[in-house]
Formats: structure tokens, sequence, C-alpha cells
């Protein structure tokens, strides 16, 4: 659900709105400075602005020209912008809330662990995935976020220059946003950009076919594919995007790549009690992994309103994890986190857009 713009509003909203530089690549910027008779080199001073110092406030950009630092500061809106809300869990896990365009709200999750923080990313406010599990996909496809929504989540954050790791496995499904998230890890991963090795970085999807060939082709960050049933007809059950692309043809189409050096494959398996968690699924399992090197991490379901499903006890978690790593496939389980802020994504910005409706 989003918030009701009256229309009028929305018209007059749309021709005050300004381009943002936040979210441009370097032949963007450098057409900017062309546009504005800035020097050539003052492209490559942009971008060490907004990718390494974090600023997008032309006023600070002490090494341009006064007269072209006004110009910018006409012409261009600032694009980041603070969470208005942080929860904090008693396990240090944060959840915090952006506010984007539209009235619509989106959710990150700041996950510390020893030397490692890792924070997951959305890529859409809301999604149009409807994975039966998901509180966002009850939301609905809202909106895709833009390159610059998806760096604010990491560059407005407090404890940014605490992350070690970023995982796109928050609301929405990223390679149904392909191009702004392909924007977005270009701008992480690029010698001009935050500089990040693409290690640091895991990308989450429940199979867009089409779209998981350009990421493997044209990126080297991490994938997880959200699998949670081996079965055709039963993950269709849960995951509507089966019917488009099963996960047969997903696994067919990573048997054709390389993951046994720097770049890794894993599959999401959230473990729904008496219902993907049988000998035969573990035997299925292997079955549809046979040939790709691979990890499965085994996830305890978060508890959702109205939802049908539940987790297996811990003793059955560790004995199907055990069970498929004897048969070859390196399995984990997951630790829970957040549990008591609605970490589980999506239930947050739904409190937040029906608590403002």
């Amino acid at each position: 659900m989003s918030i009701f713009v009256p229309q009028t509003n929305l018209h007059h909203a749309k021709m005050e709105q300004k381009e943002t530089l936040y979210g441009k690549n370097p032949e963007e910027l450098a057409a900017v400075c062309a546009r504005l008779g800035m020097p050539r080199f003052a492209a490559r001073q942009l971008a060490q602005w907004l990718y390494r110092k974090h600023t997008e406030q032309p006023g600070r950009m002490t090494d341009i020209a006064g007269v072209h630092r006004e110009q910018l500061a006409r012409e261009f809106a600032p694009a980041l912008s603070a969470p208005v809300r942080c929860s904090t869990s008693a396990d240090g896990t944060k959840k915090y809330l952006f506010r984007i365009d539209g009235g619509h709200y989106i959710e990150s999750a700041y996950i510390p662990d020893r030397d490692r923080a890792t924070l997951c990313v959305s890529s859409q406010a809301g999604c149009r995935m409807h994975c039966a599990f998901c509180a966002t996909g009850r939301q609905g496809l809202q909106r895709s976020l833009t390159a610059a929504e998806i760096l604010n989540q990491i560059v407005s954050l407090p404890e940014r220059d605490r992350l070690t790791n970023l995982v796109f496995m928050g609301m929405g499904e990223p390679l149904d946003n392909y191009d702004n998230v392909l924007r977005a890890l270009q701008i992480l991963t690029s010698d001009w950009g935050f500089g990040w090795s693409p290690t640091r970085i895991t990308l989450s999807t429940a199979g867009v076919v089409p779209n998981l060939k350009r990421f493997l082709d044209e990126t080297d960050v991490h994938l997880a594919v959200s699998l949670h049933n081996p079965f055709h007809e039963e993950r269709l059950e849960i995951m509507p995007i089966e019917r488009a692309w099963g996960i047969r043809e997903v696994a067919d189409l990573l048997r054709q790549y390389d993951f046994t050096h720097q770049r890794r494959v894993s599959f999401e398996y959230i473990v729904l009690e008496g219902r993907n968690d049988s000998p035969r699924h573990i035997k299925e399992l292997c079955r549809l992994l046979d040939g790709i090197k691979c990890r499965i991490n085994l996830i305890r379901f978060h508890k959702i309103p109205d939802s049908p499903f539940y987790s297996p006890d811990n003793e059955h978690m560790i004995r199907f994890r055990d069970t498929l790593t004897a048969k070859g496939i390196q399995t984990t389980i997951r630790a829970s986190r957040g549990e008591d802020i609605q970490a589980a994504c999506g239930l947050l910005s739904t409190e937040e857009e029906n608590r403002t409706m």
C-alpha cells in the first residue's frame, strides 16, 4: 500500500523534480561537466567527492571552481537522506527504515558478527514475486529503487565505515531491477567508485533467468539463489516465479559457469516444517545440484502474520544439515538474527505504511 498523493500535487512535484549527481557514472559526469563548461578533469573530481568522500553537496567540493559549484547546486538535487527510524535487537542487529519518494518505505538490516559487519539492502519497494513466505511479497511491487536509493542505504548508515560485507537480500527481487542494481554494483566495485572488491558483495535472486545470465557475465559478485523446494509443483505453490523460470532451468544455467575460484554460489533454503524437510527433499536436492560447486544455507522461518508456515525445532534443523553434508553438499544453518525487531524482510515497512495510512 502507498500513501495517497493528490494528482495536482504529484504533477507539480514532477515539474519541480531535478536530476541528482549521485548515481551517475564517469561518462555521465563528464557530460555534466561539458554542458556546464567545466574542465574535463572535473568529472574525476566529482566522482571522488561523491563516491570516496561521500558528499553530494557542491558547496563542499573545494577543489571545484566556485562558479561551477553554484551551477551544480542550482541544477542538481540531493539524493541522500538519513533513515527515519532504527530498531535495535538484543543481539546487536539494527533494522533501518528509509522513506523514499512516493511515500514508500524500504528497509536495511545491519548485522554485526565479531570481526564482520554485514548490511542487507533492498532493491525495490515491495516486490512482484509474491513468495508465500515473505512479508514483502504481500505488498506487491510499489516501485524499483534507483541506483542512488540503493547506495543511500550504505552511505547514510551510521555504521558505514564499519561495513565488511553487503548482501542484496532485502526487499525486492534484485534481478527484477537489474539495470539499477548493476549500476549500483559498478559504483561499488569500480576504482572511480567505492573501490570495493566484488567478493565483499552477494546478490540473492529467486531466479530471473535472462537477467541472471547477464549478472553472471557482467559482474564478479557472489550469487545466492532462493531455492526453498527442489520439486517443481511444490516450489510453484510457494514461489510463483517457478512458472516462468523453473529451478531446474536455473541449475542448468549455473552448470555452465565456474564457481571453483573466487566467485561463490549458494542456495538459500528456508526450512518449513512438514513441507520441504523430508528425506525425499534431501534426495531431490542432491539430484538437482549435482555438478554445481555450491553450498546450501538453511534458514529458520521468521514468522509473519497469518502465515501457515512454521520452522522445525533445532534438532531437526541439525539433522537436515548433517544429512545433506554427509551426501557431499556443504550445508550450514544460518543464525537467526533480529527476530525481536521484525528483521524478516518487509515487516517493518509494512507496519510503517499501515501506520501512516
